[in-house]
């Protein structure tokens, strides 16, 4: 199967995208779900393909989807927006964060891409998107990694006496659930008895 396709690979989402690259015609616009770690994968098969992708179409947009946003996916997922005939010159990134856990019973819903599709009308900054040209990142890789320039929740650090705190606390609850299950394995020895 890989000798249809100019850059081999064992990855079969690197194939499709390879295959819906290949069948649009010059104009033509895609928009394709895949695996995060496409955008940063460093093997040969990864770096060919986000080369091929950039010289051949317009990455116009990479929306970053949080976890659990498609069901069977198992990992991270981005949609890549590109249109083909013109080389890459600007990359606009969207991380997506509804503010709440997706999944099967909590899908995602038009309100939670509202945002997303208002600010892609005109590509504009905000908290969660930016733009990237393409040529000011990693040439030798063609790196499209989501790297978030306007920072993001400041990360707030336990104090050394909570984290101690929590350690006993834990060593406590382990301490009585070992204690309880010591009785009960000393019960049953006098009853095997």
């Amino acid at each position: 199967m890989q000798q249809n396709f100019p850059i081999r690979t064992g990855e079969t989402a690197f194939l499709f995208l390879q295959h819906f690259i290949k069948l649009l015609k010059a104009g033509g616009r895609a928009g394709v779900v895949i695996k995060n770690t496409f955008l940063s994968n460093t093997d040969n098969a990864s770096v060919s393909l986000r080369k091929h992708l950039l010289e051949t179409c317009n990455l116009h947009t990479v929306l970053d989807c949080p976890g659990g946003t498609f069901q069977g996916a198992g990992v991270k997922t981005v949609v890549l927006f590109f249109e083909k005939g013109a080389p890459t010159r600007k990359v606009w990134y969207y991380q997506l964060d509804p503010g709440r856990n997706l999944g099967k019973t909590n899908p995602l819903n038009d309100a939670d891409l509202a945002e997303f599709v208002e600010l892609q009308k005109t590509f504009a900054d905000s908290d969660k998107s930016w733009s990237v040209k393409v040529g000011a990142g990693d040439t030798a890789t063609f790196d499209l990694s989501v790297k978030n320039p306007n920072g993001g929740e400041a990360v707030v650090h336990r104090s050394p006496q909570d984290i101690l705190d929590g350690i006993a606390t834990l060593d406590a609850e382990s301490a009585d659930v070992l204690a309880k299950i010591r009785e009960m394995l000393s019960a049953t020895d006098k009853v095997m008895r």
